[in-house]
């Protein structure tokens, strides 16, 4: 009797555990299915449309960014905000270009910081917080100096670790960072101080919040500050391309003085490992980031993307034609051609994006505001410039096409340029020379910008131009007093 009460005993703890854990399991597989998606938005600095081996980059390798194209969609036509830091990170958290976005240029402000964002300006941090996301920046914010309405904490992010000043983010050994508005002070970089690299410092502080955040969703906007020069990072993540990145040319920087930490470039013997090392290091930071979803079993519902805010940079000793950074196109940071503005982007998002695909769609920074809207179910007024590439993503519903895309430039005598379709406009000196004509390109044939055919199109010539005088509004900040935008009827 007692082995027959046993038996019974035995058969209903088996199938309660069973019932249990069934439930158990529904529950988490009904709050991953009904949950919103994580998102986390990988921006590197000054990294060029060829600095990836993916795009065909032959003096390194990038696996864990290669293997993010494996596992979802790559983008062959989406271009930055802009062709520097500021413009170009506000055109992202505003849905706006430059000809409409609060910050159009580097503007700077001392001690610390730059130009602030107006309180009132709707970012997509705060849009994400009212579909209850916990967001979250980490590493090199750039739109408002510690404490101002532009903060990064008044600007729709719960969470912000890393730089304040894009200056200051020159050097990867600084004095301090900001945790949201306490200033951390690194006393092992003091002085000539070499102990805390920075990138590592603020990527631990994101994979503590990934790993604190696991049972909701959250925004992880990761601007990592990498590769920008200066070209400084520990010996041991460059000791396996010394010597063989030659030749170097060492690059006599700032290494003492008012400057030093505070926005100079410092000394490198190697600059070419220094750089390769530097993105190898970026890598291997984006391959962490997605071993930590997958260890926490949330990989899966996490759309992970990863692109570049402007072109390569020639600063610090950084040599792009040596690595053939820009890949086919022209150009450089801060300029308009396509190799200051022309990116890459790759989207993985599991069950939802294609894995192994790409798409030619035209897009830019300001299209990911709306597309993450509508993701995520939250609307949005029609005064954002941006487009949603859902469609393009999952292969669900109808893509609509931009009209054309636009860019402005605040330095250098003032730069413009805009693409429709196939065709790009292009106007340099624009102060200087107001009533020059554009040059005007064919992308689908030269996509390298070597043949001005504007001489040939003069119609199209002028239906660009009228769309670039039209495509923007005064700013009493970011004043562009551009003369060639009339007279063109």
């Amino acid at each position: 009797m007692k082995r027959g009460y046993v038996l019974i005993l035995m058969i209903v703890l088996s199938v309660g555990f069973y019932f249990f854990t069934s439930l158990n399991t529904d529950n988490k597989k009904e709050k991953t299915e009904n949950s919103k998606p994580n998102v986390i938005y990988i921006l590197a600095d000054d990294l060029g449309y060829g600095d990836l081996s993916l795009t065909g980059q032959d003096k390194f390798d990038t696996p864990n960014i290669d293997k993010l194209a494996v596992d979802g969609m790559v983008f062959t036509q989406h271009y930055s905000g802009a062709t520097v830091c500021a413009p170009s990170r506000s055109t992202l958290l505003t849905g706006m270009h430059t000809g409409h976005t609060v910050i159009r240029g580097n503007k700077e402000v001392r001690p610390e910081g730059q130009h602030p964002m107006p309180a009132n300006t709707y970012t997509m941090a705060e849009m994400l917080q009212e579909a209850g996301y916990k967001t979250s920046v980490y590493g090199k914010w750039g739109l408002g100096f510690p404490g101002s309405e532009g903060d990064a904490n008044n600007q729709g992010f719960d969470e912000f670790f890393g730089y304040n000043c894009q200056r200051v983010a020159h050097n990867y050994y600084p004095y301090h960072l900001w945790h949201n508005q306490e200033k951390i002070i690194l006393k092992g970089n003091e002085g000539k101080g070499q102990e805390v690299y920075a990138p590592d410092l603020i990527h631990d502080k994101a994979l503590a919040f990934i790993e604190e955040n696991k049972d909701e969703s959250f925004f992880m906007f990761y601007a990592s500050p990498l590769p920008h020069a200066e070209l400084l990072l520990p010996n041991s993540y460059m000791e396996k391309y010394k010597g063989k990145l030659n030749p170097e040319t060492k690059h006599v920087g700032v290494d003492d003085g008012p400057t030093y930490k505070l926005g100079g470039y410092g000394s490198q013997d190697y600059p070419h490992a220094a750089f390769a090392g530097m993105i190898n290091h970026l890598d291997t930071q984006v391959g962490e980031i997605v071993k930590k979803l997958e260890e926490l079993g949330i990989a899966d519902n996490t759309i992970v993307v990863f692109t570049s805010d402007n072109g390569p940079h020639r600063e610090g000793g950084a040599d792009p034609d040596y690595f053939n950074s820009n890949g086919i196109y022209k150009g450089y940071k801060r300029d308009l051609y396509e190799g200051g503005v022309h990116v890459p982007m790759i989207a993985k998002w599991p069950g939802k994006i294609k894995a192994g695909s790409t798409s030619d769609h035209i897009s830019a920074f300001w299209d990911i505001m709306p597309t993450l809207a509508d993701i995520t179910g939250q609307k949005l007024d029609d005064s954002i410039d941006g487009i949603s590439f859902s469609p393009t993503l999952t292969e669900v519903g109808v893509q609509e096409q931009h009209e054309y895309l636009y860019w402005e430039f605040h330095e250098k005598g003032g730069r413009t340029a805009i693409r429709k379709g196939k065709w790009k406009g292009v106007k340099y000196n624009v102060l200087k020379d107001p009533n020059g004509i554009i040059e005007l390109y064919n992308l689908e044939l030269d996509p390298g910008e070597e043949n001005n055919l504007a001489s040939k199109h003069p119609k199209l010539v002028k239906e660009l131009t009228k769309l670039m005088r039209e495509a923007r509004t005064p700013s009493d900040i970011f004043k562009f007093e551009a003369p060639t935008f009339l007279n063109v009827d």
